[in-house]
């Protein structure tokens, strides 16, 4: 009897049939559970103002349960059993990739704001370039500094040297900070370690060399044209330099000189350096900035007469910038033109992220920190403080994590790559329509980004699609995360406050800035798909 049973062949059932499919079922109830779930998303976000971690949790639990997942689908067990919760899988699926990288890039770019590294970056273009060419040296600085350090801190970091460059040419403070900004907005967009290409890479299983070389390919481009409407904009509306913050600014440095002169008149005192001043500017972003940027942080470990410090060689920043995202492009090329070797290994072993991001902070803690007088109590204190605010970053990228894995698993992934497909749009397209709603209707690049993906990788699943080819996908949500920063976004007043440019003015210079931006890096990523 029980062999008869078990040949008697069953109707397969649907995968889920509870919650709203119970009223709209099939593909029109799964779409239906999609849209709903990111209305729901945007009104928590914008009208709640509910954090966005928050938000996407609750929504990805919604979203489950309305798609008729069960509570132990969800959240799995008390008990152990075999059943895997959605929930962990996504969160802990997705960090693992991405908190490592973040964290680690974080440390290194704090390391190297607090050294003075971006004086020295700044310092040496400026006078290379020179006085006519001072914004295309404004804009350079932006670019090579924006790689290891988040956007905000680049602005907190690099705006004194803005305000001394406006003041010294008497001319918009547009023509000087835009450029700026087009740099720090790209890196941030298109190039790991930022947490969207970072979470973007994982979410997709892309290696982050395929990721760096698309950035570099399609952000070059973008920021030239955000340059070209930069330099339009500066010419013809002018701003003048906020006082304010130029007095802020004073202000800061006098303190950290006047920090250090009480230290030398301390015979025999503790010299283990401003590492408080330090932590505090990297936590905050705010305040301390001019000051660390400065490069004067007196954290030598000596005398008490030591001389102040000095911002470090150029060839130094670029070294340790450089030495990771070299690493990484090599095991990522290796993998294709060596076959496989103990030479291979040694390759793909120093150019993993993990491996690459470690060394290139040690070589920080050297070459900026020890080498040069530091305490390892500054070096703790400043890595741990540049932690800080990393947090919320890591919460919001796993719960995308966690919303991305709660359409797969409840069939809407599915769905949603049916109806994409019978539009006909590419999907690098839909990525960047995807990406843009979003970005403008909550105004969070990072939400953007790990929502869009987890939306889109179901579209790409099965086309057996080349690393390139994904990478480039990637690099069309990431433009669009940056669309039309407007009153929604934080970056938007950051901008204007610290800058000194009213509400209006900045919609017409930073909002079409990185509208062109955004405009440029999807029309060079979209046109590269067409071949790769």
């Amino acid at each position: 009897m029980s062999s008869l049973l078990a040949a008697t062949p069953t109707p397969e059932a649907p995968p889920h049939t509870g919650g709203l499919l119970l009223l709209i079922d099939g593909t029109a109830g799964l779409l239906t559970v999609a849209a709903l779930g990111i209305v729901l998303l945007l009104v928590l976000i914008i009208k709640v103002r509910l954090q966005p971690f928050v938000a996407l949790l609750a929504v990805s639990i919604a979203v489950g349960l309305s798609a008729g997942l069960s509570v132990t689908e969800l959240f799995g067990t008390v008990q152990r059993s075999t059943s895997v919760s959605m929930i962990e899988s996504g969160m802990g699926g997705i960090l693992g990739h991405v908190a490592i990288i973040i964290g680690l890039g974080t440390m290194l770019g704090a390391i190297l704001e607090v050294s003075g590294g971006a004086e020295a970056l700044s310092s040496r273009l400026l006078n290379l370039f020179g006085e006519k060419r001072a914004p295309l040296a404004m804009g350079l600085t932006g670019l090579i500094f924006g790689i290891p350090v988040f956007f905000d801190v680049g602005i907190f970091v690099l705006a004194p040297i803005v305000y001394a460059a406006a003041k010294r040419s008497g001319k918009s403070i547009l023509l000087y900070a835009m450029p700026l900004l087009a740099g720090l907005s790209m890196t941030h967009a298109f190039l790991p370690p930022h947490p969207g290409p970072v979470a973007a890479a994982g979410l997709f299983k892309v290696d982050l060399g395929w990721v760096i070389l698309m950035g570099v390919i399609v952000g070059i481009p973008a920021v030239l044209a955000a340059w070209a409407y930069a330099a339009w904009i500066g010419k013809r509306l002018f701003v003048p330099v906020p006082q304010d913050m130029v007095e802020a600014a004073d202000e800061a440095k006098a303190a950290v000189a006047a920090e250090r002169a009480a230290r030398r008149a301390a015979v025999g005192g503790p010299t283990d350096g401003a590492s408080t001043g330090a932590g505090k500017s990297t936590a905050t972003g705010k305040g301390t900035g001019a000051g660390t940027s400065s490069g004067s942080v007196a954290v030598a470990e000596g005398p008490s007469e030591a001389p102040a410090e000095q911002p470090p060689a150029l060839s130094t920043v670029f070294l340790i910038i450089g030495t990771p995202l070299l690493l990484i492009l090599a095991a990522t090329f290796s993998s294709i033109a060596l076959d496989p070797s103990t030479f291979r290994s040694v390759i793909e072993f120093f150019g993993h992220p993990f491996v690459a991001l470690t060394i290139a902070l040690l070589m920080a803690y050297y070459q900026l920190g020890i080498r040069r007088g530091w305490s390892r109590k500054s070096l703790e204190t400043v890595s741990t403080a540049s932690l800080k605010p990393v947090g919320n970053i890591l919460l919001v990228v796993g719960a995308g994590g966690v919303f991305g894995a709660v359409l797969k698993g409840s069939g809407i992934a599915d769905a949603l790559a049916d109806t994409f497909n019978d539009v006909g749009l590419p999907v690098v397209v839909l990525a960047w329509l995807i990406s843009v709603v979003l970005r403008v209707a909550q105004g969070s690049a990072t939400v953007a980004i790990v929502t869009t993906a987890g939306i889109v990788v179901p579209l790409v699943e099965g086309q057996d699609l080349s690393q390139a080819h994904l990478a480039l996908i990637i690099m069309a949500i990431s433009a669009g995360s940056i669309f039309a920063s407007h009153v929604n976004d934080g970056g938007f007043w950051i901008v204007a406050k610290y800058f000194g440019i009213s509400e209006r003015d900045t919609l017409k210079s930073w909002t079409v800035l990185e509208t062109v931006l955004s405009v440029a890096g999807f029309a060079v990523a979209a046109l590269l798909s067409i071949f790769i």
